[in-house]
């Protein structure tokens, strides 16, 4: 499904703009702080729900009471409104939350990301966790789940009753269960990412290996088991720090290139172009669970790819619809037929 008309009316730094869009290649050209990013934004609204950078609150324009967001499809309307309570419409029916079924695949690729390969392990679980919950329905409310027990094992780690022992019993079972499951899948994308990620980057770089690798304490072949048996043994020291310092919560994401850590060894560049192929993978897996193509949304993509990189990369997003945003008006010589848009300040 491809997004033909967008109109965005007091959304963050649009008034009332409308914009028309390729099935193919659309570049959004700009100066930097003119609505490219938030012209992407509206787009993630629409297709998932809510943005990746800021409150629902924070997307209605300043001094407005509401913002809209109304997309016209190759299939049917779809719109977004802010009153400042969030609703959707799609077709002809009204919703106040888009489950998986009514969401679209949609693919970001945003500056911030670079941060996935050596940033936060947070950055990493996120990964993974936003990625099985486009392609698995039933994970996010697994998440959900776990998040609530562990807040639950915390609190009363932090008031240390009497019986503790007995009371956490029960929270330490349903924890081990729900992170047993959530480690699962983690491991089940990675043996999915790591032959694609391999061969991708080969394409897009001309060179070097890569792996994953899941980091935990616990063994992988019993984690739940292991996990109930550390949550038991340790509630004391859990006590005194007051938290659970062990699960899913706290396991990690690790690339290797050329069977070392990126952190220690890749450049910017190549840290770009692993990224990118990740970016392009989850491209490949959405369409294949969800049966339909993703869209693609590419924030200044093109800064520190050599043209080789460039051209590689090209080679792939033009099998989707793609909106790219760059400062560079002359980006579209990498496409054969593209649309530009421009944006002012």
């Amino acid at each position: 499904m491809s997004i033909l008309n967008l109109r965005l009316q007091h959304f963050r730094s649009y008034s009332d703009a409308t914009f028309r869009l390729s099935p193919g290649v659309t570049i959004v050209v700009g100066p930097n702080a003119s609505g490219k990013t938030n012209l992407l934004e509206s787009i993630l609204v629409m297709a998932r729900g809510g943005s990746y950078r800021a409150k629902d609150a924070d997307l209605i324009a300043f001094d407005q009471t509401w913002s809209r967001i109304d997309a016209e499809t190759d299939d049917h309307t779809r719109t977004v409104k802010l009153e400042p309570t969030k609703s959707f419409i799609i077709g002809n029916q009204s919703m106040t939350r888009l489950s998986m079924q009514r969401s679209l695949p949609v693919v970001l690729f945003e500056p911030n990301h670079l941060l996935l390969l050596h940033g936060s392990p947070s950055l990493r679980r996120d990964f993974m966790d936003e990625l099985i919950e486009q392609t698995q329905e039933r994970y996010a409310a697994t998440r959900r789940h776990y998040k609530r027990v562990l807040a639950q094992r915390g609190t009363l780690l932090k008031k240390n009753p009497k019986g503790l022992s007995e009371q956490l019993f029960v929270w330490n079972v349903r924890l081990s269960e729900l992170g047993g499951q959530i480690a699962r899948q983690r491991l089940e994308l990675i043996r999915q990412l790591e032959p694609r990620v391999q061969a991708l980057y080969a394409s897009l770089a001309g060179r070097g290996n890569v792996a994953l690798r899941y980091l935990s304490p616990l063994p992988l072949d019993s984690y739940e088991t292991a996990l109930l048996q550390k949550l038991e043994s340790n509630i004391q020291l859990d006590v005194l720090r007051g938290f659970t310092p062990y699960g899913p919560h706290r396991d990690d994401l690790q690339v290797l290139l050329d069977g070392r850590p990126t952190t220690e060894v890749a450049s910017r560049g190549e840290m770009r172009t692993l990224v990118l192929a990740l970016k392009i993978i989850e491209l490949e897996l959405l369409e294949s669970a969800r049966g339909q193509k993703p869209l693609l949304l590419l924030d200044d993509v093109f800064s520190e790819l050599d043209s080789k990189r460039r051209q590689s990369l090209v080679s792939f997003v033009t099998r989707y619809q793609t909106l790219i945003t760059t400062t560079d008006a002359d980006a579209s010589r990498y496409f054969t037929d593209s649309t530009i848009i421009s944006t002012k300040i």
